[in-house]
């Protein structure tokens, strides 16, 4: 697995709360990284590419250098600031204008000198919002990388500059521009399912910090890889807690994260802790993506841990049962830790992948649509006449969306329309994924059934 595409990257970094999430948000021109006045929020490489009058690069954001983590994670936090300045053709070295000068500022210049990274760091002061604060910024220069440009992440102030700065910096280092990958794979699941893990393995290393500590994962994580020349994005999520258990703001945007990850993913992966029963969690996610109409992978994790408790087919039985509504999605039973069968499981997910871009011939669909709806017709219901249904059609797809007219869709009740979507899947190209019926009504009944 290699990266897609070779942008340069810019990445940011500085001490806990100095704003560098909301400079990574103005250049992203989305509110991708959390920001919260809690240090620490960002503990992960969180990137995204931009563009600047034609010039295509990757910033990173990264998280705090010195933090104190409560969860006993900053050593985690430094390795992932080390990959990303390893990395990096230009590094935005963010101190807080307003707090001044602290010894943590020090500390991470004294890092960047020992990384053999000086040339490439511009020294960037936030939360500067007039000429005169900006005046007074001299002590800054003794941190040893000149005079610092002065912007306001949250108002406007120095953002027009600080995109002339980069482009300076990297433009003739862009030469490429990306272009959309081809699948977008969401990992979704529980705390502590291994979806971090799940993402590593994939990758081949340390992309995202993975720790027994549920929770570590906080915003979702955008990772690009490429397999059999094909671009993969997978969106790595912060573990989904129940409602009353989200005790702070941050688990709550963590879960509105993870929602925006499933409607913007091609596929998800919903990972499921195999050692643990399927609880309300999992059985609010999976209500989630059927809601969203999402191809789906039934991951079963850490199944080396399962082994001789249970088999892969009994254990099929049981998700079936837990989970009656993501009965189209196949099952994938893999250990992260050991890499097995995570790459099997994307290849069936550029398998869900290509069935959802599926579009049949109105032909194939209404000779399936006949002998359908000849081997079970509509009932009657409240004593009327059952209902007429005619033809079908396929409008779109991602997911296929179906339309069946009828003489009255009131008339067909939701047992049959979900017997219609079984035998759909079952006769037509779409057999592990969600198909999107609609009923019409059409007032003329000269292509009855």
């Amino acid at each position: 697995m290699v990266p897609p595409m070779s942008l340069p990257m810019v990445a940011i970094v500085g001490r806990p709360n100095v704003g560098k999430s909301s400079l990574f948000n103005v250049l992203a021109r989305r509110r991708k990284s959390i920001v919260e006045a809690t240090p620490g929020v960002t503990r992960d490489r969180v990137a995204a590419v931009c563009d600047v009058d034609d010039t295509y690069f990757e910033v990173v954001d990264t998280g705090g250098h010195g933090l104190v983590d409560r969860d006993d994670l900053e050593e985690h936090v430094e390795r992932q600031i080390q990959y990303a300045m390893d990395q990096a053709a230009l590094i935005l070295f963010v101190v807080d204008a307003r707090e001044g000068l602290s010894p943590l500022d020090h500390s991470t210049a004294e890092l960047l000198r020992k990384s053999n990274r000086a040339d490439r760091v511009r020294l960037i002061a936030n939360k500067v919002d007039t000429e005169a604060q900006e005046a007074q910024m001299g002590e800054f220069a003794r941190l040893g990388f000149g005079q610092p440009q002065a912007v306001s992440a949250l108002h406007g102030y120095g953002r027009t500059e600080l995109r002339e700065l980069i482009v300076g910096a990297v433009g003739d280092l862009s030469d490429e521009v990306p272009t959309d990958p081809v699948m977008k794979i969401a990992l979704v699941g529980k705390r502590n399912a291994g979806k971090s893990t799940f993402v590593n393995s994939l990758v081949g290393e340390d992309r995202v910090i993975v720790s027994e500590i549920p929770g570590t994962t906080r915003d979702s994580v955008d990772v690009l890889l490429e397999k059999d020349g094909r671009s993969i994005m997978l969106i790595d999520t912060a573990g989904v807690r129940k409602k009353r258990m989200m005790k702070e703001d941050l688990e709550y945007y963590a879960y509105v994260r993870a929602t925006q990850a499933v409607r913007r993913a091609d596929v998800v992966l919903m990972l499921i802790d195999g050692t643990e029963p399927v609880g309300q969690v999992d059985k609010r996610l999976g209500n989630l993506i059927s809601g969203e109409y999402k191809p789906c992978i039934l991951v079963v994790n850490k199944w080396d841990l399962v082994k001789g408790r249970a088999g892969s087919e009994v254990y099929g039985e049981y998700l079936t049962k837990v989970l009656p509504g993501m009965s189209f999605a196949p099952i994938a039973f893999t250990a992260a830790v050991n890499n097995r069968n995570t790459y099997a499981a994307l290849d069936l997910a550029a398998e869900l992948f290509k069935q959802s871009r599926t579009r049949v011939g109105t032909g194939q669909l209404n000779q399936a649509f006949r002998e359908i709806i000849s081997a079970h017709r509509p009932r009657s219901r409240h004593g009327k006449k059952p209902g007429r249904l005619f033809y079908a059609t396929q409008v779109s797809i991602q997911p296929p969306t179906i339309v069946v007219f009828a003489n009255n869709p009131d008339l067909v009740d939701q047992t049959y329309e979900r017997y219609l979507v079984n035998q759909f899947r079952e006769l037509l190209p779409f057999s592990e994924i969600p198909i999107r019926l609609s009923l019409r009504a059409r007032r003329s009944s000269s292509r009855a059934s």
